[in-house]
């Protein structure tokens, strides 16, 4: 599934692009925002999810002891990098055909 903060984020660059010019201001405030989002989306969240499949594995160790009875973390918190493009080409091509319009 592609990731729907790149998707909005692309297409608010997108849109912000077409109105204001690609090389205005605006767009590149829009830009870093977007790049941020992006970075964030593929990075930082999916590092999140390694952290809980390492602390769901030592959960599992406490199990077996009978020593510690906690509920699992979700492991699947970030994007790939496939989907974060996906969500950004998808959001380019969203504000393109409702600009077109």
């Amino acid at each position: 599934m592609p990731s729907s903060h790149s998707a909005t984020v692309s297409s608010l660059s997108t849109v912000t692009g077409l109105y204001f010019g690609f090389s205005s201001l605006p767009f590149l405030i829009v830009l870093i925002f977007t790049l941020i989002t992006m970075f964030d989306a593929a990075g930082v969240r999916r590092n999140v999810g390694r952290q809980a499949r390492i602390l769901n594995k030592m959960l599992d160790e406490f199990y077996e002891k009978g020593e510690f009875k906690e509920g699992r973390l979700k492991e699947l918190l970030g994007h790939t990098p496939v989907e974060v493009f996906a969500g950004a080409f998808l959001g380019i091509i969203i504000a393109l055909l409702i600009c077109a319009f």
